[in-house]
């Protein structure tokens, strides 16, 4: 029996895949815990609808991505913290710290998609990868001064 996941399932397939299983694994297991629906005509027709809007919003977003790591690629963002004798900070530099800076200078970043290789604990300058969508990745310096 052919089916539209409608949940990711270990071992069958991913969100929106059409995959053959077998008859009575579809009816009692993925129809009844709704992670699946039977492929039809007429879910055939709802789930292309969707995979075309779907396509369509991942292309945006994917632009989106593109444009904003253009616009940063290489830039140097300053962030002032305090710090202490032999320019050793109080604490360190964290990934919210870079997030708070770059939403300062209009760039919308989650904390988890920055990629901080070495903690920062002294003033300097600082090489950070910051990752926008899965296939956007682009380089940050940051400026690590006194306040």
């Amino acid at each position: 029996m052919k089916v539209i996941l409608l949940e990711d399932v270990k071992g069958r397939g991913k969100k929106g895949e059409v995959v053959n299983a077998s008859d009575g694994y579809a009816r009692n297991y993925l129809i009844p815990k709704k992670l699946a629906v039977e492929a039809n005509e007429t879910n055939m027709k709802a789930w292309k609808r969707n995979k075309d809007k779907a396509d369509h919003a991942a292309a945006e977003k994917l632009a989106e991505a593109q444009a904003a790591a253009k616009e940063i690629k290489g830039k140097t963002f300053v962030l002032k913290a305090k710090a202490g004798e032999g320019e050793r900070l109080f604490g360190s530099v964290t990934n919210m710290d870079v997030a708070d800076v770059l939403a300062e200078n209009g760039v919308k970043v989650d904390k988890r998609n920055i990629d901080l290789t070495e903690h920062i604990k002294t003033l300097g300058q600082y090489k950070v990868k910051i990752k926008l969508h899965p296939q956007v990745k682009t380089d940050i310096i940051i400026d690590v001064q006194a306040k």
